[in-house]
């Protein structure tokens, strides 16, 4: 393979406690500040992803941007995060991306557990991969609507489910 410029994005999804949210918002948390731990910590598993994933390749990572968000949707809050991984390389960079948002999520659920024994990471997913031999852009599915299961009201956050080739799913739309 050639080297080419690559990136990934991942999301990772953790479920909390209405009185979890209020506490981050305010900066209350008895273990400190949990969306700066979860940020740093998904920057930290994304060098250390050959250690962690059997087989992945080791390589020269160009930079990391993680974004740690709480999101106020109904029926349930969460916190958001989401990794961009960057390199020039012979290989891509999706494991890393989504090591970091998985590593993000995990450390976010060991800052609340103390206060949110129900916190809970409900998704980890790819959303985007770019350069490589097979660029995939953004990730795409021939999908049909079955049920709106959640909706923020203003179009930018959709839970669906879905029916695709392969059966029904949930989807998360934002």
């Amino acid at each position: 393979k050639a080297v080419t410029t690559r990136s990934a994005t991942a999301r990772c999804r953790v479920s909390l406690s209405a009185e979890v949210v209020a506490l981050l918002r305010a900066g209350d948390l008895p273990k400190g500040d949990a969306l700066g731990v979860a940020r740093i910590a998904a920057i930290q598993a994304t060098k250390r992803t050959p250690d962690l994933i059997p087989l992945c390749h080791p390589i020269a990572v160009h930079g990391v941007d993680v974004d740690v968000s709480v999101v106020e949707a109904q029926p349930s809050a969460y916190v958001e995060i989401t990794a961009t991984v960057r390199t020039a390389d012979r290989t891509g960079v999706e494991m890393e991306a989504l090591t970091a948002a998985a590593v993000g999520g995990l450390a976010m659920i060991d800052m609340v557990k103390g206060r949110d024994r129900t916190a809970s990471i409900t998704e980890v997913v790819l959303l985007e991969k770019l350069g490589g031999q097979l660029d995939g852009g953004r990730l795409t599915v021939r999908a049909r609507c079955e049920e709106v299961i959640e909706s923020d009201g203003r179009e930018s956050y959709l839970r669906a489910r879905i029916r695709t080739e392969n059966g029904i799913h949930t989807a998360v739309l934002t």
